[in-house]
């Protein structure tokens, strides 16, 4: 399969389809010639396959076989490009997206690894493509807040920024869409713009534990972090690494914070130290050193986390980085995308999210690979979903 590994997979339940009978048919009943679950399967699979487009979507269905038509429900009549635009473009993406992400959690639910914490990250990303100019002006680019399972890679849940708000308002909004998972003990991984007092105060009272980062939007914050006595403490962890052209060495320290730090919930400060070079592979060549400090705290105690286990959470992070964002982005094209009006680019977001999800828990490594495995069978995607 080139790259697709299948080792364990997990079936996805055939319920995906009465999960979207939960979304409202934006469609006037009268001259509806194909149900809203026909056309979001139909979506579903093409993406699956590697559609990017509502072009793409369209001439996938057109080109199936006259039996996988036939389970799909296209068999009389295939859905046309305009009528899977104006789908998407006019469904409620709100609760798509909290249908999709109930769906997802409940997948996920058997996959946390025994005596392991489950750790989920939360980032935003804005759908740069998104950005266009209206009859009523400027309309600027979409932006998503999505969390993620650092161990699967798969997206448990979304929802949309508006222009006039930020991240940090939608923060508790997002950790509602976990409706199917117990935040009890799970530990929350997230950027410095999120080191805020009202989060963490909203984890607590969910039970969840928080990984933080702290930078320069918490300057009095930092200062205390970069004050405290590093120098007289041990490297608690260190780890080597070469890969993507680059030699990094990173060491940890932890110490507990006994007072003095103004952030509730506090009892471990982290600083860890990156220091990195490029290496040429092929000459053997390398470049200059370079350090940087980073600082996190977090409200588990010493006997709660061991610094390899805090190391871990604060690289894992960025898992909702290279294995999220970037697939959308490069293996998606989605900054590139020209889909632009109504609620359009939040939920093809979520139809990436959803297949990719789909196929991590399915065994995939390298979604590329998977989507082209998909794409040479019209029948895998089908297969995927567990419609036939």
């Amino acid at each position: 399969m080139g790259g697709v590994e299948l080792p364990n997979p997990v079936a996805v339940a055939p319920e995906l389809r009465a999960v979207l009978a939960q979304v409202t048919d934006p469609r006037k009943p009268r001259g509806v010639r194909h149900g809203l679950v026909v056309v979001l399967t139909t979506a579903v699979c093409a993406v699956a396959a590697g559609a990017r487009s509502f072009v793409a979507i369209a001439e996938w269905v057109a080109d199936l076989p006259d039996k996988v038509a036939e389970h799909l429900g296209t068999a009389a009549r295939c859905p046309s490009e305009s009528t899977i635009r104006r789908v998407v473009q006019d469904v409620d993406a709100d609760r798509f997206d909290a249908a999709l992400a109930t769906f997802v959690q409940q997948q996920c639910t058997a996959l946390a690894l025994p005596g392991c914490r489950r750790a989920l990250a939360i980032d935003g990303k804005t759908v740069r493509g998104s950005r266009f100019i209206g009859p009523d002006g400027e309309q600027p680019a979409r932006h998503l807040l999505a969390v993620i399972d650092q161990h699967t890679r798969v997206v448990l849940g979304q929802v949309s920024v508006d222009g006039k708000t930020s991240e940090i308002s939608r923060f508790a909004p997002l950790l509602d869409t976990l409706t199917a998972l117990d935040l009890t003990d799970v530990v929350i991984t997230a950027d410095a713009l999120h080191t805020q007092r009202e989060h963490v105060e909203t984890l607590a009272a969910r039970g969840a534990h928080w990984v933080l980062t702290v930078k320069g939007n918490q300057p009095r914050l930092r200062r205390q972090l970069a004050g405290l006595p590093w120098r007289q403490v041990e490297p608690a962890h260190r780890s080597t690494e070469t890969a993507h052209g680059r030699r990094e060495i990173r060491t940890i320290r932890v110490v507990t914070i006994a007072a003095g730090i103004a952030f509730p919930y506090a009892a471990q400060a982290v600083q860890i130290v990156r220091r990195t070079r490029p290496v040429n592979a092929r000459t053997g060549k390398t470049g200059r050193w370079r350090t940087e400090t980073v600082y996190a705290i977090t409200d588990l105690a010493p006997h709660q986390a061991t610094p390899a286990e805090l190391a871990g959470w604060v690289r894992g992070h960025w898992q909702i980085e290279n294995g999220l964002h970037w697939v959308r982005d490069v293996t998606f094209a989605e900054d590139l995308s020209q889909v632009r009006t109504g609620h359009a680019p939040q939920v093809m977001a979520s139809l990436r999210n959803l297949v990719i999800s789909l196929h991590r828990l399915a065994g995939a490594t390298n979604i590329a690979a998977a989507l082209r495995h998909h794409g040479r069978d019209a029948l895998r995607p089908l297969q995927l979903l567990k419609i036939i």
